[in-house]
């Protein structure tokens, strides 16, 4: 009975009568302003697929080693590509079962989507693509949980049940996290998570289905955080996408940067260029020849090759006629020695 509940809340087509209905005066025929609905349509909230886009108990068959084949079988599977599901796979949890043989499920569902298959050509496939269409997204097709706690079990022990369920089931539906660079000259590291091998894994419940449809926000994706739409739920979060439009921005932000200082250089330069040259600094005057009181650099034309080393102390002139004086005892005994400035 939950599942026809749950397909009757997906599609939002009432049940008809399969008894004979006693027949009732003709009700008074209503005004244009308040005609009634043709029979089979619903004025409240829209639905996703009709009857026919329906299967139940689906076998999803897995290989043994024994030769046989054991798998799970699915609830319920829905195909309504008019609204963006190729194929969705259903599974109904009356909560009477443990979390552990419910989350036991998935790892089977994740064998299967596995399964690879070889066409005419020798290419692989997987052997799910053989009965169903592409979902058009990175990893293997979603896989929808509906809570029906009824009244066996409460609120609280319902969202128990469900981050039981969703822990147990992390490797299936988190997807492998890839380091990425935060691009060249950055800082930061950055990276996405890879749901190639990844079941989109969603919970919702049947009463939130009957109370408000499945086009509101009604589904919750593991690893998003909250309740969603069911387009918002099945995009994979952090993703390469997500991470490839981070590095974009960073790098229009990089650009941005490298203009602006281009920019501050191009107008500091104009503005060197409109300073005047700095006059040059005067040269320290140098101390005159102890000996003669004139310059120490000596007299112009003066040849500096054949005059003595500089003392610091005496011109070139003075250094020669110094040298050429006849030493004293002691200069004869110790030798020249410079003086001490």
């Amino acid at each position: 009975m939950a599942v026809n509940e749950t397909v009757i809340a997906v599609t939002r087509t009432p049940a008809t009568a399969t008894r004979p209905v006693p027949r009732q005066q003709p009700a008074p025929t209503p005004t244009a302003t308040e005609q009634a609905p043709a029979p089979g349509l619903v004025l409240e909230a829209q639905g996703m697929g009709w009857i026919g886009s329906w299967s139940t108990e689906v076998p999803l068959s897995l290989p043994t080693s024994r030769g046989n084949r054991a798998g799970v079988r699915a609830d319920a599977v829905l195909q309504a590509p008019e609204a963006g599901l190729p194929v969705l796979f259903v599974e109904v949890d009356n909560c009477t079962e443990s979390a552990d043989t419910l989350a036991a499920k998935f790892e089977k569902y994740l064998r299967y989507f596995r399964l690879k298959s070889k066409n005419p050509l020798g290419s692989e496939s997987p052997v799910w693509r053989t009965q169903y269409p592409s979902t058009r997204r990175e990893g293997h097709p979603p896989v929808v949980v509906v809570f029906n706690p009824g009244t066996r079990t409460g609120p609280q022990a319902l969202k128990n049940r469900m981050n039981t369920v969703m822990e147990l089931t992390r490797l299936v539906w988190s997807g492998s996290y890839h380091v990425a660079g935060g691009g060249y000259g950055a800082e930061e590291r950055d990276g996405y998570y890879d749901y190639a091998d990844a079941i989109p894994l969603l919970f919702t419940t049947l009463d939130r289905l009957q109370t408000s449809g499945p086009r509101d926000a009604v589904w919750w994706r593991c690893g998003h955080g909250q309740w969603e739409t069911l387009p918002d739920a099945l995009t994979n979060p952090a993703d390469h996408d997500a991470w490839y439009a981070r590095d974009e921005q960073r790098r229009r932000q990089r650009d941005e940067e490298r203009q602006r200082q281009h920019q501050e250089w191009t107008v500091e330069k104009e503005r060197w260029a409109q300073e005047p040259d700095p006059e040059p600094e005067p040269a320290p005057e140098a101390a005159p020849c102890e000996r003669c009181k004139g310059p120490i650099t000596g007299p112009l034309g003066y040849d500096l090759e054949v005059a003595p080393p500089e003392d610091g102390r005496h011109c070139p002139s003075c250094r020669t006629d110094l040298r050429q004086q006849y030493p004293t005892l002691r200069q004869a005994v110790f030798g020249r020695r410079p003086r001490s400035k």
